[in-house]
């Protein structure tokens, strides 16, 4: 079911990665998951999923985007200004989240993202629910320059607020920048480079980890993981990595 929204706000982030704001009538959702915006075009309708950046109770809806030349959609979405209109689905879906994660294995939750995947990420972060269940949180957030680390303020507040709970690990693999690393999340994954910044192991007993991004580094920094003796998280056999592909 398609609702209508109203654009009430948006960000540039740089040439090609943007945030909107749209106020929109949506059921409640759980912190990690998605939602279709959508077009009609030439008598047909164009439409593309999106995780929502705004945890749950809030009065607006975000989503971060970035624009692909031959796409679709996401130029169209890149061209709406405050007070314009766009087809929001009315209930968001998905499994990336916290819920989703056995409640008696790990007590440490690592999230690994690339890109516009941040997104889930944030959105668990402002909610209670991480804070309150795990004893420490690592967030790595790997991109290719450092104009398109989204939301790094708010990121690097929480760090501030929980310095002895919450890791922030930046990587921009395109440009040097002071306090990241420059390389790709697998290799700092590979090379033991994020256990020893987080200053914390990844284990079997201990770990969750949620993988959200490109499908080559998803699939890389599963296969790391798997190596270490990690397990996929299923339903019917409870585990430890918990992935979404981003495209």
């Amino acid at each position: 079911m398609w609702v209508e929204g109203t654009v009430i706000s948006r960000i540039d982030w740089t040439d090609t990665l943007f945030s909107l704001r749209i106020r929109a009538p949506l059921a409640p959702f759980i912190a990690g998951q998605f939602i279709k915006l959508s077009r009609i075009l030439d008598d047909k309708r164009i439409a593309r999923a999106y995780s929502l950046v705004n945890p749950p109770g809030s009065d607006f809806l975000e989503i971060l985007a970035v624009t692909v030349e031959e796409g679709q959609l996401s130029p169209r979405l890149q061209e709406l200004n405050p007070g314009d209109r766009i087809e929001v689905t009315a209930t968001a879906a998905g499994f990336m989240t916290l819920n989703e994660l056995p409640k008696d294995i790990g007590k440490h939750l690592w999230m690994l993202a690339t890109g516009t995947a941040i997104g889930p990420f944030v959105s668990m972060l402002a909610t209670a629910e991480p804070w309150d269940r795990f004893e420490r949180l690592v967030l790595v957030y790997g991109v290719r320059h450092r104009a398109d680390l989204a939301y790094l303020d708010e990121l690097k507040a929480l760090q501030a607020k929980y310095p002895d709970k919450f890791s922030l690990i930046l990587s921009v693999t395109r440009e040097a920048v002071d306090g990241a690393l420059q390389c790709r999340i697998p290799e700092a994954l590979a090379s033991g480079e994020l256990e020893r910044l987080a200053a914390l192991a990844l284990s079997p007993t201990d770990s969750q980890v949620m993988i959200c991004g490109n499908p080559d580094m998803l699939a890389s920094a599963q296969q790391l993981l798997l190596e270490r003796g990690l397990t996929k998280n299923l339903r019917r056999a409870p585990g430890n990595i918990t992935v979404e592909k981003y495209w």
